[in-house]
């Protein structure tokens, strides 16, 4: 292989990734020249890893434009719909598109326009890799040495950054999260590339749980209600439920959460831990995958710690999220998911909420095999308002916003349902919006995710205070509800 054999494809696959970004991106790429360098750099590394593979030049070239050009394409879809670019960790969710294809707005891999391409690509590839002559060097020997020597050495170029000394650039060139800037300035890969490696090397802060009094409720219930707002604020019709949560709430307002549209493990991280995105540096963008559960704070762990049987309800996949892996460790003790909920009915393709609300009572019936001091801790993950809406989802109604406000009205149902069956106990009832749904009509501002709304009820006192509008970040009702659970003062505000 001569030097010339490699450089011109690797020539051709830099300069037109950079083309392909410049034209998909809404943003104009930065021209510095260490910012190209940089960039450059990464789109070199993206031909590399595909030449281990093949030890061809062009099709590790023609791989690298290809990689850059989905990559640009589900980039400018995830920026229309969520407002953000794509991240490093959104190449962790990729094992879960073909298990649970719905949620992704794609086909399984078994419909034929999916699996059309796949095998026509596949056989491209395949052709490509007979035509074009392995550019390895002459000698069984040396050929082996470098079939072995370059993914060596690409390991190597990981641990080095891991170093301290690598870390230390790193951290020169991405300080701290800021995705626009950092793509604009480095193109998608060298900045997928440079997240990923200051998330690998970042120490985990875990701060302490704090001990509190001894709690006065036998119930807290917290559900997590699925792309949740009040619909009035899409044009939708007044719900019931919320002229009850404006009379009859402890507090209730908007709910800065940390995405729009998608990625519900964000919200559910900040409420059940209390800890703030920006505390978790790298990691904000899948906290699950980040920190595995590990959660000093969790309220689950503080729930156990206070007497508390704690029981998550959640009717969906196992998996999902990795999700029964990591709320047994955020402290769980039982986990009530999809296969506890084969006979409840569905509306579209989930479980209706009213059925969740209805098994959430059943898991804190008096009288029921409850934990120490008979109190028990549910939180709850519905699933009925979650996309994709498109034609055929419900009978007759096919314009999505219709969908959803079909929907969102037994979310409304759902929730009425709990506070009359937790009224006249000693219970806290806290539901909020994880996301504002990802609908044509609800579209992130320029100022970041739209806010959801949250309500949060304390039954079985007297205490002649009325309801108090206080709008909060997900990540401050987790701190407001560590009071319901382990109270270090009166009442709940934050």
């Amino acid at each position: 292989m001569t030097l010339a054999s490699f450089l011109v494809p690797l020539a051709v696959a830099v300069v037109g990734a950079f083309a392909i970004e410049a034209a998909a991106s809404s943003q104009r790429p930065s021209l510095r020249p260490a910012d190209l360098a940089i960039r450059f750099l990464g789109y070199a590394l993206i031909t590399l890893f595909w030449f281990q593979f093949s030890w061809r030049p062009w099709l590790a070239a023609s791989s690298c434009l290809l990689t850059l050009a989905i990559l640009s394409v589900v980039d400018r879809l995830k920026r229309t719909v969520i407002g953000e670019p794509v991240v490093f960790s959104d190449l962790a969710l990729l094992a879960q598109v073909p298990r649970h294809p719905q949620l992704y707005y794609t086909l399984p891999l078994t419909d034929l326009r999916i699996a059309g391409p796949l095998l026509l690509g596949l056989a491209a590839v395949t052709a490509w890799y007979v035509l074009e002559p392995a550019a390895l060097p002459n000698g069984a020997g040396a050929s082996v040495l470098a079939i072995l020597g370059l993914p060596a050495g690409l390991a190597a170029l990981v641990l080095a950054a891991l170093s301290p000394f690598g870390q230390a650039a790193l951290r020169r060139l991405f300080p701290r999260p800021d995705l626009a800037r950092d793509v604009a300035c480095y193109g998608l890969g060298a900045t997928m590339m440079g997240y990923g490696l200051r998330r690998l090397g970042e120490k985990d802060a875990r701060p302490p749980a704090g001990i509190g009094g001894e709690p006065d409720d036998e119930v807290v219930v917290v559900v997590q209600l699925e792309s949740f707002l009040d619909p009035a604020r899409l044009g939708g019709p007044d719900l019931p439920v919320m002229a009850r949560v404006r009379a009859e709430a402890a507090q209730y307002g908007r709910l800065a959460v940390p995405a729009h549209g998608a990625y519900t493990m964000r919200s559910e991280h900040a409420v059940l831990t209390g800890l703030d995105p920006d505390s978790l540096g790298f990691g904000r963008y899948d906290p699950y995958l980040a920190r595995k559960g590990d959660e000093p704070t969790s309220l689950a762990r503080l729930a156990r710690a206070a007497g508390f049987e704690t029981v998550f309800v959640h009717p969906f996949h196992r998996d999902f999220f990795d999700r029964a892996q990591v709320f047994r460790r955020l402290g769980f003790d039982r986990l009530v998911m999809e296969d506890d909920f084969v006979d409840a009915p569905r509306i579209g393709p989930y479980i209706a909420d009213v059925a969740v609300a209805e098994r959430i009572l059943a898991e804190v019936a008096p009288g029921g095999a409850h934990g120490p001091g008979g109190r028990r801790f549910v939180f709850s993950v519905t699933m009925e308002n979650h996309g994709p809406w498109k034609l055929g989802r419900l009978a007759g109604i096919d314009e999505p916003l219709a969908q959803y406000l079909h929907h969102v009205t037994h979310t409304g149902q759902a929730v009425e349902r709990l506070i009359d069956g937790l009224a006249g106990r000693r219970a806290t009832l806290c539901v909020f919006g994880d996301h504002a749904p990802s609908l044509p009509d609800c579209r992130p501002p320029p100022s970041g995710p739209v806010a959801t709304d949250y309500a949060l009820f304390r039954f079985g006192r007297d205490d002649g205070q009325p309801p108090v509008r206080l709008d909060l970040t997900a990540a401050q009702l987790g701190r407001v509800l560590r009071d319901a659970i382990s109270p270090k003062r009166p009442g709940l505000r934050g």
